[in-house]
């Protein structure tokens, strides 16, 4: 018996230094004595992407008003509310009055 519980001690020894090896072993391998350098090109061609904006314009929120209107004018015509994704095309008049 003592044997036994011998041989899972040694077992588990393994285990674990394997584990130690596998998740030490590329670690220790990326570190490397070398170094590697890259030049950056003289004439840069990147474009910078504009940020998305951060608040609503007069047109998101007129657009925002119409679309709300005509939903409620749907409800009222039908009678049922309105369902997620169930919305229908809009088309968005940016010369309308102002909500």
């Amino acid at each position: 018996m003592k044997q036994e519980h011998t041989q899972r001690k040694l077992m588990m020894a393994g285990v674990v230094a394997a584990a130690i090896l596998a998740i030490a072993g590329p670690s220790a391998s990326a570190q490397t004595a070398t170094r590697t350098t890259t030049t950056a090109p003289t004439t840069s061609t990147t474009t910078v992407k504009p940020k998305p904006p951060t608040s609503a314009t007069e047109q998101m929120i007129q657009e925002a008003c119409q679309r709300s209107k005509a939903r409620r004018a749907k409800f009222l015509q039908n009678g049922t509310p309105e369902q997620f994704g169930s919305e229908e095309p809009f088309t968005f008049d940016p010369n309308a009055p102002p909500c």
